[in-house]
């Protein structure tokens, strides 16, 4: 297998938000495990227009999105927990994906899709988990067995962009190398 691309996805419209942190941070490992990486972050997700399934004129940004999760071997979603669900910025994206309905392979079909949830308190990190991971298999994605839920009362990073909580750290990782494991042998089933 060539290097596997994932694709990063979440975050919200502040910068440098514990959800992007801890997307780049799941990011970074599957570069150590020998990824190509795309983030698309709050600041690109943003930009997106509220997504109209009536036929209209396809901005830029969504053809970019589309194609860029169209090519993935694997994807990261990490959303922060707004009142016991993920965010609009994160959702509109996922909608966006309808765009990718008539392709032989839409949405996330057959992807491995790892899940990050950072949320104030465990009860609103739980519902958002389960929330995406609804979404995921909506969209014919394989979410991994493990959903990383950060509780993001306190400061969860260094400055350097590492968690500062080794547990955290433990599930960053977990989630990134269940997406590589699950793409390489997806890479490796195909004729």
């Amino acid at each position: 297998m060539t290097r596997p691309l994932i694709v990063g996805l979440g975050g919200t419209v502040r910068p440098g938000s514990s959800s992007e942190r801890a997307l780049a941070a799941s990011l970074r490992r599957c570069e150590a495990l020998g990824a190509e990486t795309r983030l698309l972050g709050g600041e690109f997700i943003s930009t997106l227009p509220i997504f109209d399934p009536r036929p209209s004129e396809v901005t830029e940004a969504q053809k970019a999105l589309a194609e860029l999760v169209g090519r993935a071997d694997g994807v990261i979603v990490a959303s922060p927990g707004y009142h016991g669900s993920i965010s609009g910025v994160v959702k509109n994206a996922l909608d966006t994906l309808e765009l990718t309905r008539s392709d032989a392979a839409p949405y996330l079909s057959g992807k491995p899709v790892g899940t990050i949830i950072t949320a104030d308190g465990w009860q609103a990190a739980g519902t958002t988990l389960s929330a995406l991971r609804a979404i995921i298999h909506a969209l014919r994605g394989w979410p991994t067995p493990f959903g990383a839920a950060l509780n993001a009362t306190t400061d969860l990073f260094e400055t350097t962009g590492a968690p500062k909580d080794a547990k955290d750290a433990w599930q960053l990782d977990t989630v990134a190398e269940q997406v590589m494991e699950f793409a390489r042998m997806r890479a490796g089933a195909r004729p």
